[in-house]
């Protein structure tokens, strides 16, 4: 409902077919974007650095296909956004970085490759293991975690600033981002990312959330 809601609103879109939606995390409550992205009939990329929740959401059904080459996302993306394909792909990858390779292709093609956007990782808990940052792997940020949690913290608010760098640069050109009440907006705010709403107070962002806004 969250996805074809913002597909209504945001898009004015009843039919989400050949519609890019760009998210990360396929953990717990996370892990149905998957699925939801291929009943809502769009092409849904879901970046993840765990491989044991890709592998997990893979065998259950509810992720179609796994890749960690950026590449071959960006191709499977085009062929099923041309063909209208209902996809889910999850990337086993940081979701930086493919925020990032979207800039990319924006530049150097002219194209904006994805018209919806979220994020469920778990910025409630950023710093203890629910966000990993861009700069290491999975397993070396676990080691930092447990040995450094102050670097670890800074290299997660860096992160955190070249996502949000990332995703305003795509919406500034028209894709459609929300909060998905995960505190990722807060936690980007705090690691002085530019995430407030122009010519309203502090505690207002640029994007919406997906409780009042979407659902509400």
């Amino acid at each position: 409902l969250t996805v074809l809601n913002a597909g209504r609103r945001y898009l004015k879109a009843e039919d989400l077919s050949g519609k890019v939606f760009v998210t990360s995390g396929l953990g717990g409550m996370s892990g149905a974007q998957a699925k939801a992205a291929v009943i809502a009939g769009c092409v849904g990329i879901i970046a993840e650095v765990d491989e044991a929740a890709l592998l997990k959401r893979h065998k259950q059904g509810w992720l179609m296909e796994i890749s960690n080459n950026l590449d071959h996302c960006i191709a499977r993306l085009r062929d099923a956004r041309k063909n209208k394909i209902a996809l889910s792909l999850g990337y086993h990858g940081n979701v930086v970085d493919l925020w990032e390779r979207l800039v990319h292709e924006l530049d150097t093609t002219g194209e904006l490759l994805v018209d919806l956007g979220s994020d469920q990782t778990s910025c409630h808990n950023s710093f203890s293991g629910g966000y990993y940052p861009v700069q290491l792997g999975f397993e070396e940020a676990k080691q930092l975690l447990s040995t450094n949690p102050g670097k670890f913290r800074t290299l997660v608010q860096e992160s955190l600033k070249r996502q949000v760098a990332a995703i305003n640069r795509l919406a500034d050109k028209g894709m459609f981002f929300w909060d998905y009440g995960n505190a990722f907006l807060l936690e980007a705010q705090r690691a002085g990312a530019d995430v407030e709403k122009k010519g309203a107070n502090k505690t207002e962002f640029r994007y919406p959330s997906y409780v009042q806004h979407i659902m509400g």
